[in-house]
């Protein structure tokens, strides 16, 4: 287990974050022997944490299944919250998708990862569940691509050879050489498109949203369905949008940027 061997590690806490991710999209419901397969944990250890989770609310059981709870949630939103992301885009992407009729969405990279900060959705049925704190392998999506376009080389190829954690196989998964001639493109036309990459029907068009430095600190989507909406309708209704809320989205987050940062002394 990484970090096991450095003096201030807390096993016990990792192994806790082990079961709770074992959990995914494809396995919402484990039996203790699945837990453990999927951590490679003991089985009594797993039980035993799987138990503690029980009594902590964070999972439920029912004949000797075990499944998530939405206090989950508190994990990962108590983040989003405190960087005021949700906040800044929600009205942005409420917006958006009033005009659009279709889902959006915000993510930002973790690993090779990205994973879905902020997220308004359409009653529509596609072929993956997406909700905030979703994640999906960056190589396949537009918000991925438009993410991995920002990164120095070094650091790309470092994000590249990072394990994906989503538990998605893409339908397509580009070569190096492919992918570096498709992040060049977004570099220079600032946006991202991908058809069909993750899944089946899923076609989405993502733009970044940058920091007070310049640099893309999240990127926004539009998602259609292919059998709706084509790449040329995708383009030419959905992108002008797209961009004209990526750029409000950007300006919120300079704006919070130029804010002062209270003293948490107070006047000396």
């Amino acid at each position: 287990m990484p970090g096991a061997s450095n003096s201030d590690f807390v096993e016990a806490l990792a192994r806790g974050l082990a079961i709770i991710k074992a959990f995914s999209p494809t396995a919402t419901t484990l039996s203790v022997t699945d837990a453990a397969d999927r951590t490679s944990l003991p089985r009594p250890t797993a039980r035993r944490l799987l138990m503690t989770l029980e009594q902590l609310g964070y999972v439920r059981s029912n004949d000797g299944l075990y499944t998530l709870t939405t206090k989950v949630l508190e994990l990962g939103t108590g983040y989003i919250a405190a960087l005021g992301i949700w906040e800044l885009a929600r009205p942005h992407l409420e917006a958006l998708v009033a005009q659009t009729g279709e889902s959006s969405s915000m993510s930002q990279l973790d690993g090779s990862d990205i994973v879905y900060v902020a997220r308004v959705a359409v009653p529509k049925i596609i072929a993956l569940s997406v909700h905030i704190g979703t994640r999906f392998p960056a190589v396949a999506t537009s918000m991925g691509h438009v993410l991995l376009a920002d990164l120095p080389r070094s650091e790309l190829i470092r994000v590249l050879r990072t394990p994906s954690q989503s538990g998605i196989i893409p339908r397509i998964r580009p070569s190096r050489r492919d992918l570096e001639r498709e992040l060049a493109t977004v570099r220079s036309r600032g946006w991202a498109l991908s058809d069909q990459r993750l899944s089946l029907g899923i076609r989405s068009i993502a733009a970044p949203v940058r920091d007070a430095s310049g640099g893309t600190a999240a990127a926004v989507n539009v998602t259609v369905h292919a059998a709706e909406t084509s790449v040329n309708e995708l383009k030419r209704r959905h992108l002008p949008l797209l961009l004209s809320t990526a750029e409000a989205v950007t300006l919120e987050f300079m704006n919070l940027a130029r804010l002062p940062v209270p003293d948490p002394l107070g006047p000396t």
